[in-house]
């Protein structure tokens, strides 16, 4: 099966993890070579010597070349014991005098089961199983290499598979990847058919068509932007079209909506359509475009964040930038074409521009214009009272700066909860089984299956695989942890699979919190360690917590690291907690005893190859057998059961190199014994010694921020004189490393880490987003108070998004801070419009608080429109885990723009520019 595999095409490489492979034994008996005068380290090099075949070349006779040949290849076991290792008393000496020759598995090393799981109907017992893992090449259809995989495989039933042999599919990431992408191609259309609905019934189903053209030429030409980037279709960028899908739509709505307003001003009777739309067109042109590269400004800079969260959320700012610059591009080019084209499907508008307009048709700002609805008319009565009375306005800025003081405060009392990524919803997670080191294989897979077992008794588990003394299959835990580089008779590993997420209510983390007193339960019982590792959405990190820890000597360090993990142990909602420091895992030291040795004239070298030849076998050839798959090695070792005690190493007996006819000695005369504990790893981080103490959080806290706020407040406390330090409390560091372990201290990593160095990023670009904003404004407006005004608007939001995210109880998550930030750009591009028409009406000669009035009027109809467009187009991101904190935030936020934002610039344009002497220079 492994060969078929390869045959794929885009099959980059196959493991086999498990099973055990044929191997020729010699297991050598000692007391059988004494007495027979031979020593275990003389086998080796009789097998590998009777294990040769030359040819020497040719002879010639009778004009002929005839090829010499000389030795044999040992075929089987048979002719393995009949090989002669010597001669006692002038009788040979066969293999078999003196050792068991077995041809057949190798001494296991490791195990793979493989069980049933309380959600499969036909659940039968675990069993012994090999695991074969593919990986694709790189830029392979995860999809179809899968799919090329799985057919292959039939084809080899009945064939190369026996039928009393069955195979499972336990982990298809092409199938979880075609699961994601058609979700989100689902979700895409949704969005799609939402937006152009939401126009239908708010504009006309002729309006609706032109603006539903706008959607799929922005998503191509953004695919092709994708395209040219190098940028496969996967979640990131599926979610960005997702994301822009509501954005992208906001130009052609001002731009139908202006239109269709044109048509409706009496003034334009008697024109022709393409004027009337190119004039509709001039007037929200420059004001839509400075609004539009305002958006960009605003998202994208996050393509700029560094760290290992900036390339995974990149396509974002880069795909939702390039939605908005084409479909800046498409609002005026192709929505004016359709828009004069669609429009004329009906005799409604042509009604509209028949005849000849009056004088009092061509008055400036005629209020024959569109006529306005319910809200239109509703907004005109509540900002009426606001412009008219000063004291009204200062109570309405006051309420509404109240409640986003108190929004912000949700944060502080702990309503709202910070994390860098939710829990994803997976169909896996891993339990991570550390026994103390020296456990023996047996042991530890006897604790790995008590696990299985009471893990396979939760409703949702279809099956599982128990790796023990080797590591699972690669994921993304097996990467970034380096749990793909564990091996060891003390280590095992249990992948859980789940029921799909559809087939089951409860999330892959809720399970996960359920199992883990058992679990834990039962490797307290056994001394081991152990982790439930969810598959995270990100970061790749350690763990979720890492407290690395610095001081001058290991044992201060070690000591330390114990403190920290006794806090860590201590503070609720902390769990999984470890260290990367081994258990004592005791040793034997044989010492050679020169001078004794060199009496005998027996080299250290035989001592130590005889040892090594007793306890890890040595190879000492090939066995050659046709057709074999695999190299079939020929192992010489002492047997298991003569390996229970230093006393059988001991009496193994050794003979000198260099006198063939020298007697056998113990080697308990030429060495002593003497016990320790083996050295630990050390490790290291930017050359400097480091030890890492690492936990998770679940339960009771489920962001690490308030964790670590916790146990800050102890490790502070801590008096550090018994660790090699001389001032009071303990030196804590979050974004940088010390720079000197001279003295303790200890570094946050992990997720807080990320964390950090994510909204750090992301509130620099923000910052800089607002100068940008705030430059581009300045321009347009030739005015530095009129952007602030503008601007003043952005933090309004917060009231929307806050509260929704306490609500619902979501994270405010990295996700969130994107959805803010782009929402942010549209409260700038709708305030920017707005504030563009109050200046239009006051260069037409509107009086000021009529204007202000006027223009929130008559963009109020388009900016309730793009608020509904951006919440349709985000409610379908609502359902998934990652992403719901940014749909949370631009629905949100768009909703609290529109009821205070869409009233407070108004407003605060009317206080700052009431007077006529600082009225703005656009205006005058």
């Amino acid at each position: 099966m492994d060969d078929a595999v390869k045959q794929v095409h885009q099959v980059a490489e196959t493991t086999l993890i498990g099973g055990a492979r044929r191997q020729v034994r010699v297991l050598f008996d000692p007391a059988r070579l004494a007495s027979r005068n031979l020593s275990p380290a003389e086998l080796v090099p009789s097998l590998t010597a009777a294990n040769r075949r030359l040819i020497h070349g040719p002879i010639h006779a009778g004009n002929q070349e005839v090829l010499v040949q000389t030795g044999a290849f040992l075929t089987s076991a048979k002719e393995v014991e009949n090989l002669v290792v010597g001669v006692f008393d002038g009788v040979p000496v066969y293999l078999r005098d003196v050792a068991t020759v077995l041809d057949g598995p190798e001494e296991p090393t490791q195990y793979v089961f493989f069980g049933h799981g309380a959600a499969t109907a036909a659940a039968r017992n675990e069993q012994p199983a090999l695991t074969l893992s593919v990986a694709k090449r790189p830029g392979a259809n995860a999809i179809a290499v899968a799919q090329e995989v799985l057919r292959k495989v039939e084809t080899l039933k009945g064939r190369e598979i026996p039928g009393n042999v069955s195979f499972t599919v336990t982990r298809n990431y092409g199938e979880t990847a075609q699961e994601k992408s058609d979700e989100l191609l689902l979700h895409m259309g949704i969005a799609i058919i939402g937006v152009s609905i939401l126009i239908l019934l708010t504009l006309g189903w002729r309006e609706s068509i032109i603006v539903g053209i706008a959607i799929p030429c922005t998503l191509a030409l953004t695919l092709l932007v994708f395209y040219l980037y190098g940028y496969t279709l996967n979640r990131i960028t599926l979610f960005a079209l997702i994301f822009s899908i509501g954005i992208l739509v906001d130009d052609a709505i001002v731009v139908v909506e202006n239109i269709v307003r044109h048509f409706h001003l009496p003034q334009n009777k008697g024109r022709s359509w393409s004027a009337i739309a190119g004039d509709a067109v001039n007037e929200v042109g420059n004001p839509t475009i400075l609004a539009t590269f305002a958006v960009i400004a605003a998202v994208l800079p996050m393509a700029f964040v560094g760290g290992l969260m900036g390339p995974y959320m990149r396509p974002i700012p880069i795909g939702s930038s390039a939605a908005m610059f084409w479909s800046l591009a498409i609002a005026f080019i192709v929505t004016p074409w359709a828009a004069v084209r669609i429009l004329k499907w009906g005799g409604r508008y042509a009604k509209l521009t028949l005849g000849t307009p009056t004088a009092a048709d061509l008055a400036p700002h005629s209020h024959g214009e569109h006529p306005e609805d319910f809200f239109t008319r509703l907004y005109r009565r509540m900002m009426g009272p606001l412009i008219a009375h000063r004291s009204w306005a200062f109570a309405f800025l006051g309420i509404i700066t109240l409640l986003l003081l108190a929004s912000m405060a949700t944060v502080m009392l702990g309503w709202v909860k910070v994390k860098m990524l939710p829990f994803d919803n997976k169909s896996e997670f891993q339990i991570i089984l550390n026994m103390p080191e020296g456990s023996s294989l047996e042991l530890t897979a006897e604790a790995a299956r008590q696990i299985a077992e009471t893990v396979r008794t939760e409703p949702e588990v279809t099956d599982y695989q128990v790796y023990v003394g080797t590591a699972a299959p690669f994921n993304f835990n097996g990467l970034v942890r380096h749990y793909f580089m564990r091996r060891g008779s003390h280590i095992a590993d249990l992948q859980i699979n789940l029921a799909p997420k559809h087939a089951r209510s409860a999330q892959s983390h809720d399970i996960a919190k359920r199992v883990r007193p058992r679990v834990a339960a039962i490797a307290a019982k056994h001394g081991a360690r152990v982790a439930i590792a969810e598959v995270p959405p990100g970061p790749p990190v350690l763990q979720t917590l890492v407290a690395e820890i610095y001081g001058d000597t290991e044992a201060h360090r070690h000591a330390l690291a114990r403190e920290v993990i006794r806090v860590f142990q201590q503070t609720e909602g902390v769990v999984d907690v470890d260290w990367y420091i081994e258990a004592d895992q005791p040793k034997l030291k044989f010492l050679v005893d020169r001078e004794k040795a060199a009496l005998h004239g027996i080299s250290e070298q035989t001592i130590v190859e005889t040892l090594q030849l007793a306890v890890a076998g040595a190879r000492a050839d090939l066995l050659h057998v046709d057709r074999e798959k695999e190299d079939v090695p020929i192992l010489v070792r002492l047997p298991q059961s003569h390996r229970t005690s230093v006393d059988d190493l001991l009496a193994l007996r050794v003979r000198s190199a260099t006198q063939p006819g020298a007697p056998l000695v113990p080697l308990r005369e030429l060495v002593r014994v003497e016990s320790g504990i083996l050295d630990k790893s050390i490790y290291h981080k930017n050359l400097m010694p480091v030890t890492y103490v690492i936990g998770d959080v679940a339960g009771v806290v489920e962001s690490p921020v308030y964790a670590i706020l916790e146990m800050n407040r102890v490790l502070r406390a801590l008096d550090v004189s018994a660790y090699g330090g001389d001032e009071a409390g303990l030196k804590i560091y979050n974004a940088t490393q010390p720079f000197s372990d001279v003295k303790p201290s200890m570094k946050w990593d992990g997720e807080w880490h990320i964390t950090i160095e994510v909204f750090r990023d992301m509130g620099m670009a923000f910052a800089a987003v607002l100068v940008l904003i705030y430059v581009l404004m300045v321009g347009w407006f030739r005015s530095f108070l009129t952007p602030l005004i503008v601007m003043v608007a952005i933090p309004f939001s917060l009231v929307g998004i806050l509260p929704a995210h306490g609500a619902m109880g979501a994270f405010f998550t990295a996700t969130s801070m994107i959805g803010f930030m782009a929402g942010a750009g549209i409260v700038v591009r709708n305030s920017i419009i707005l504030v563009d028409f109050i200046e239009l009406r006051l260069a037409e000669g509107m009086p000021l608080d009529q204007a202000v009035v006027d223009a929130g009027a008559v963009r109020f109809r388009p900016m309730l429109l793009t608020a509904m467009a951006v919440v349709v187009g985000a409610a379908v991101i609502l359902a998934d885990p990652i992403f719901q904190g940014l749909a949370i935030s631009l629905m949100a936020g768009e909703i609290a723009s529109l009821l205070i934002s869409r009233m407070a610039v108004p407003v605060l344009y009317f206080m700052a520019y009431a007077r006529k002497e600082t009225m703005p220079a656009t205006a005058k």
